[in-house]
């Protein structure tokens, strides 16, 4: 180990027990279909007059939220819509969030979407709160300290874990840069699993959100500094994903596989938020920064080289992790068996997820070939 890497260890391990030091910020979790047609009471009960909805134009038009806005409605609660928000949120985006928060007189925020829209939401709430301080010098760790206005998240993907975690990645497009702010202010006071909101998500974002979520659990699982109770987030986590993930890929509408689903990507928020997440994150922030390739795709075709080059340190606890897939019911890929009964299109679509994963196109052949654009970038990323 060099002097930069035994530096970047003592970093990690201070911030390690920053995080056991630090109480998280308490959040009620609300889960079950329909759950969401409880917010405009809650609202209520917080007296919360107008409220501010951030989401993206796909939500709108699909409709999935329209119960929800006559519901707003009819207990008297304002809502003012922002769905400005791009699949990599930009600086620009939050700023214009915030403003919009503030012009319309607001005094909730509510997060309808996958993590690009939670994360937005988070950092614009920041903004309303610290007008002063820029995005770009919120990077970093606990560098809000202020309270954010009451803030709901609803995650429409299972993947970033955005509705439980104290961080948010925002890209500085004149740059091309994303910036991780982390604060505990950052985590939402309440969070709604509602599995029908993510029935309407196309298998391939199923996939790349999926892996995601996955990602999060097993670099987190696999990092020394991970306690046992994150170990055990971890471990559900990893177990809920691997039994049901290729369930939601070929059945959409299946809403168990998708609780099961939202509840993993959720426990595996918890576990990387205490334990952090590793190279396979470092590397898929760079290219995604650069490039825009879904973050989930990139950690779904990084993940087993960065675990292969972590060598016989990872033997031990992916070994467990594969135990506990088989306990569950996530069989490995290799031992999935296609029964008669499936469709033509299930083959079909099983298919098109692995090519897709095993040949990431020109926009990655692109980042091998500009690797050093971004070397440093990555290592600023990474803590060892």
């Amino acid at each position: 180990m060099n002097g930069k890497h035994a530096i970047y260890r003592v970093y990690q391990a201070l911030c390690a027990g920053m995080l056991r030091l630090f109480p998280a910020g308490r959040q009620t979790l609300v889960q079950g279909d329909g759950c969401i047609t409880k917010i405009p009471e809650l609202l209520k009960t917080h007296g919360i007059k107008a409220v501010q909805i951030i989401t993206t134009p796909g939500t709108i038009r699909r409709g999935t939220i329209a119960p929800l806005l006559a519901h707003c409605k009819d207990a008297g609660i304002r809502t003012v819509l922002y769905t400005g928000v791009s699949p990599d949120p930009t600086v620009a985006e939050v700023e214009a969030a915030a403003e919009c928060f503030f012009v319309s007189g607001c005094e909730a925020i509510l997060a309808i979407g996958g993590g690009s829209v939670i994360d937005c939401a988070k950092v614009a709430g920041a903004r309303a709160v610290k007008r002063d301080l820029p995005v770009g010098k919120m990077s970093g760790m606990l560098k809000i300290h202020k309270k954010l206005p009451l803030l709901l998240a609803v995650p429409t993907t299972a993947g970033t874990g955005s509705e439980v975690t104290l961080a948010a990645v925002i890209t500085d497009e004149t740059c091309h840069y994303k910036h991780a702010v982390m604060d505990y202010c950052l985590i939402p006071r309440y969070a709604f699993l509602d599995p029908g909101l993510s029935c309407s998500l196309p298998p391939d974002m199923t996939a790349y959100s999926g892996m995601d979520a996955m990602t999060h659990a097993v670099e987190a699982y696999c990092n020394r500094f991970c306690s046992p109770k994150m170990k055990a987030h971890a471990m559900k986590a990893v177990s809920l994903i691997g039994a049901n993930l290729l369930t939601a890929y070929r059945e959409p509408a299946n809403k168990a596989a998708r609780m099961n689903m939202l509840t993993g990507s959720y426990e595996a928020g918890i576990a990387f938020t205490n334990a952090y997440v590793g190279y396979v994150h470092a590397v898929a922030h760079g290219i995604g920064g650069l490039y825009h390739v879904p973050h989930g795709e990139a950690n779904a075709i990084l993940l087993p080289k960065v675990l292969a080059a972590y060598g016989s340190a990872v033997y031990e606890p992916l070994a467990r992790l594969e135990r506990k897939m088989r306990v569950s019911g996530g069989k490995p890929e290799r031992e999935e068996r296609m029964s008669g009964a499936e469709s033509e299109r299930d083959v079909r679509m099983e298919q098109e997820w692995r090519g897709k994963c095993a040949h990431p196109g020109r926009r990655m052949e692109t980042a091998r070939r500009r690797m050093p654009c971004w070397r440093r970038r990555l290592s600023r990323e990474s803590a060892g």
